[in-house]
């Protein structure tokens, strides 16, 4: 995407504000021709003062000059009126559109893949946000308030001069072209390496987001200084990359303060000597020195425009590649709105893979009745998870079709499904809100007490109660202040107060002691009753009076059935089941001791 395109693309973004954005460009044509009428009108004033004073010359009366005086003077006023007033609405547009273009991204980003936000660091994604947004406001700012004006005074006005005086124009015009050329070099010199530089700035981000985010590691490991270290490492790295950028910009700073002498002693030069031939009057001398003052004012505008687009320019072009990136799940054209579904639940051949190589789940196929319980036992990587996510679209299968109570999945709005699917994940996944915002995720319209009755049923009103502020309590980033039992307990009273009739236990229960764990599967029990639910353990326990088990290896299902059969089977479920002490062929744990955990290799 080179830089015209790229700022096409940035005006682009102006959205319902484009009819101001063209208003505001209009008024910047009518500020630029202005701005060219007042020295032109100047210099004719001159002149006839010049003609008032040459022998026999007619006497010029100060009402004779009176109309050029006040045109001056109206073109004055109004290039300061509107001037003013084009700053005005461009700076509230520009503040404007950042704004609603960061929720946009940030909506967007919300939308996309689970695989996009697994390689791309939060940290990067966070700062392409601020500094994408930040950067277009500035362009906006900028073109609307100065740089389109000296856009049409370079490009359009500029070579009218030819019309004034020829000689004296192609001189400007010459000598606009040099500049040009040679801010075009730096250009081209400094393009690539502004974009190591801005690969550093997200270096820099995403390790200081990463530090941020672990600093209980850091402090227990006493890596503190390591981290410093390794953040003054990609800083020094930086520098070194940004230094030669510089460099070449100060040098076309100083070419463009050095074109502002050159420029006004050519032009007073050549005019005089124009002069002495009678091929310029004295009035055209000032005119033209006039308009090289302000075209050299234009010019210095029109540099440090392309200056800050050159330097912004990765910054874009790393907010647009995240824009552009499509969602891998989205609504059909003729997506239905369902409101609330029965939970009877198929899988018909069904298969996936994250890489296109290797599938992650292999012709998979199995059906489940409202209300069923129903587990996923397996080796990590087997395919659990990959099948729920499934369900709930947090992808789409390349063949096969999942349907709910007969349709298709695809065929029903994401907002609807996902609104009669909760899931209990592994990981508590809170936000750093209050207590209560963290249950209004499952239902913004809880009341009070519903929130509460959740909280009961998921054994965590014990640990609420004992919070200074009860529900206005803020919990911290990821929910920090709590223990990991009290995050877990939360999130399940979470997905219990959406009450969906479909419910995913991702190892609900993996973060709590036993004695909580068995009053949790005690609640969770009654919870389930009349929804489909679907269990992911590794502790064979929680699941025994599952309806049915489904063991997965390699993302095929080989056994199915219930936790009796299976072992009866003696497959490799029971191999399981014998490893954690549950076929009555192994010694028992120990009263005091937690069932052993298996994470099968």
């Amino acid at each position: 995407m080179n830089l015209i395109r790229l700022y096409a693309r940035v005006l682009g973004q102006l959205g319902t504000d484009l009819r101001l954005g063209g208003v505001l460009a209009i008024a910047n044509v009518a500020l630029a021709i202005a701005a060219f009428a007042e020295p032109i009108l100047f210099g004719r004033i001159i002149d006839r003062l010049a003609q008032g004073q040459a022998t026999g010359g007619t006497p010029v009366t100060f009402p004779s000059l009176m109309p050029l005086i006040l045109a001056w003077i109206g073109f004055g006023l109004f290039t300061i009126l509107a001037g003013v007033t084009v700053a005005l609405h461009a700076d509230k547009l520009s503040h404007r559109r950042r704004l609603a273009t960061m929720a946009n991204y940030f909506e967007h980003v919300l939308e996309l893949p689970l695989a996009f936000h697994t390689a791309t660091h939060s940290g990067r994604v966070l700062k392409v946000m601020l500094e994408g947004s930040n950067g277009m406001a500035w362009l906006w700012l900028g073109f609307f308030r100065d740089h389109f004006a000296a856009l049409v005074a370079l490009g359009l006005l500029l070579p009218l001069t030819v019309f004034l005086n020829w000689r004296l124009g192609l001189l400007l015009v010459l000598l606009v072209i040099i500049f040009t050329v040679l801010t075009a070099i730096v250009l081209r010199k400094t393009e690539t390496l502004q974009g190591r530089v801005e690969g550093y700035h997200s270096s820099l981000a995403e390790h200081a987001s990463d530090a941020l985010g672990n600093v209980p590691v850091i402090q227990s490991f006493t890596r503190a200084k390591a981290e410093a270290t390794a953040l003054q490492g990609i800083i020094h790295q930086l520098l070194q990359a940004q230094n030669p950028v510089l460099s070449w910009w100060a040098l076309a700073s100083v070419a463009t303060r050095a074109s502002a002498t050159v420029t006004v002693t050519s032009i007073f030069l050549v005019g005089t000597w124009l002069h002495l031939r009678g091929l310029a009057t004295i009035g055209e001398i000032v005119t033209f020195m006039s308009i090289a003052t302000m075209l050299i004012g234009r010019l210095e505008q029109a540099v440090q425009f392309i200056n800050q687009l050159f330097m912004q320019a990765p910054k874009m072009r790393e907010f647009f590649d995240i824009l552009d990136t499509a969602p891998a799940v989205h609504d059909r054209p003729n997506a239905k709105n369902v409101d609330r579904l029965a939970g009877a639940v198929a899988f018909e051949s069904v298969s996936f893979s994250y890489d296109g190589k290797r599938p992650a789940v292999q012709d998979v196929s199995f059906a489940v009745r409202p209300g069923e319980t129903v587990a996923l036992v397996g080796a990590t990587g087997s395919g659990k998870s990959t099948t729920l996510g499934l369900l709930h679209r947090a992808f789409d299968p390349q063949s096969g079709l999942i349907r709910i109570d007969g349709h298709d999945i695809r065929d029903i709005c994401l907002s609807s499904l996902r609104r009669n699917i909760g899931v209990v994940f592994q990981e508590p996944m809170l936000f750093a809100r209050s207590i209560r915002e963290n249950l209004q995720v499952g239902s913004p319209e809880a009341s009070d007490e519903e929130m509460i009755q959740a909280l009961e049923r998921a054994q965590a009103i014990e640990f609420i109660t004992r919070q200074s502020e009860g529900l206005d309590t803020v919990i911290g980033e990821r929910g920090r202040s709590l223990s990991g039992g009290e995050r877990q307990r939360l999130s399940i009273a979470r997905a219990l107060l959406k009450n969906p009739p479909i419910l995913i236990l991702d190892e609900a229960t993996s973060a709590l002691d036993a004695a909580t764990e068995r009053k949790l599967q005690l609640a969770l029990e009654e919870v389930m009753k009349g929804r489909t639910t679907f269990v992911i353990a590794h502790r064979l326990a929680t699941i025994r009076n599952a309806d049915r088990i489904l063991v997965f290896d390699h993302g095929r299902i080989i056994e199915t059935g219930s936790f009796d059969e299976l072992v009866a089977k003696g497959g490799r479920f029971a191999e399981l089941a014998k490893a954690q002490f549950m076929t009555g062929e192994g010694p028992p744990p120990r009263s005091d001791v937690r069932a052993v955990d298996v994470v099968m290799a």
